[in-house]
């Protein structure tokens, strides 16, 4: 596939991380202060714990047949690629200099991002944030073909869509919408998917995002080389008189498959991708209430050339979890995880305006100091989102509210580092 750029997996582990240990961004941990007023007390959780891996984790793998996406494919007009959804984007993300007061407001505290944008309000009032992904998951080089892309979710009533932003000029990012569908009526028609998008991972020619609708499916999978350009700009979805529609977006992508768990099962509220593992995995974590220890864990991912982008599943479509945990981190936002270390952005609790993001593992939690007192870890963004690291350049991406940003992980370890130090652990 021309456009997968070079899978170069293999060369992972030691080469990564002394890349990140030799380019890594500085950026100091210096925590802006937040008034008692402002931010209550954020005690640390204490250490992951892992635990036996059941079969409650266990997903199934369900592919809609070819032959009804060859159909739908037929009906709609041969399929385009990624660069061309790039060289559509007509809207254009606002740079840090030009947000609001307080759409900077909601972004992280400590560590500061390097890097920020703005989304239009017009361009998304009323619908929901959600998770971010981009190149750097796709492909380790860090580009599609040649183009740096990020996704970003977005949902509203029942619909959800992803913007693909053109991030190769990062002084000036444009994008274009394109909605998430699902086959219907063996591939004559399509409905939209239902999901808040909370989790999103983009692996190689496929994009992974969780499922919270009614059908039981856990997470929706699309093959980017399915983009459909939709050919009437209309606020209907599926087929209707003279074409296509796709609420008001440019292309539609349809779902492709499902992974679908048992009932009673936890469901992934949100996932990222881990290449520090061979082979790479996805992880994912549960949205729990505040009085409930949480789940993350962990599937591999398959390396067979003809299921590329797909989970690892045995001959009865069955895939495994490799690896569980439980953490005391409630109203979990996002997850990722490098080597030893995860790291889990919670909501802000009681009393507080930013949420917290803890670097966990077997030994202990740490997390950046807002005040200096090393008791308030309040001071990751506003809204946590979904988390999503980018390894050719060592950087965490994720969104805030109307905000998207990055920073170095290695700032995020820094801070949290300096926070155990303190504590003397």
């Amino acid at each position: 596939m021309t456009q997968r750029g070079r899978h170069r997996r293999r060369r992972r582990g030691r080469a990564l991380r002394g890349f990140l240990a030799g380019t890594a961004l500085a950026l100091t941990a210096a925590a802006t202060i937040v008034s008692a007023s402002q931010a209550t007390v954020s005690h640390a959780p204490d250490a992951l714990k892992q635990v036996e891996v059941t079969t409650a984790l266990r997903m199934t793998e369900d592919l809609v047949p070819r032959q009804s996406l060859d159909r739908l494919a037929r009906g709609m007009g041969r399929p385009v690629g990624v660069g061309s959804v790039l060289e559509s984007g007509d809207r254009l993300l606002r740079d840090s200099a030009d947000c609001t007061a307080g759409e900077r407001g909601g972004l992280p505290l400590a560590p500061e991002p390097v890097t920020s944008y703005c989304w239009d309000a017009s361009d998304t009032r009323d619908w929901r944030p959600g998770a971010v992904t981009t190149s750097g998951d796709a492909d380790d080089d860090g580009v599609w073909g040649t183009n740096r892309v990020i996704l970003s979710g977005w949902s509203r009533g029942g619909i959800a869509r992803v913007a693909f932003v053109d991030a190769n000029d990062p002084d000036r990012l444009t994008y274009s919408w394109v909605l998430l569908a699902v086959p219907v009526d063996d591939g004559k028609d399509f409905r939209p998917l239902a999901s808040r998008l909370s989790g999103m991972v983009w692996y190689q020619d496929k994009l992974l995002v969780t499922a919270d609708g009614a059908d039981g499916a856990a997470l929706y999978v699309f093959d980017m080389n399915r983009i459909q350009r939709a050919s009437v700009d209309g606020d209907a979805v599926g087929r209707v008189a003279g074409g296509w529609s796709a609420h008001r977006a440019r292309f539609v992508l349809p779902a492709v498959g499902t992974y679908r768990l048992g009932a009673g099962s936890p469901r992934p509220a949100t996932i990222s991708l881990d290449r520090s593992t061979a082979p790479d995995s996805l992880v994912a974590g549960e949205s729990t209430a505040r009085g409930d220890t949480t789940r993350l864990w962990r599937y591999a991912l398959s390396s067979l050339p003809d299921r590329t982008g797909l989970l690892a599943a045995d001959s009865y479509g069955r895939v495994a979890a490799t690896e569980a945990y439980r953490t005391e981190v409630k109203g979990l936002r996002g997850v990722l995880a490098r080597d030893d270390a995860w790291y889990v952005s919670q909501a802000p609790g009681e009393g507080d305006t930013h949420g917290t993001l803890w670097r966990q593992d077997t030994e202990g939690t740490s997390a950046a100091e807002c005040d200096g007192s090393g008791d308030d870890h309040a001071c990751w963004s506003r809204a946590p989102q979904s988390l999503s690291y980018w390894a050719a350049t060592g950087e965490v991406w994720s969104q805030s509210d109307r905000t998207l940003f990055a920073m170095p992980l290695a700032s995020v370890d820094r801070a949290a580092k300096k926070q155990w130090s303190d504590d003397g652990a």
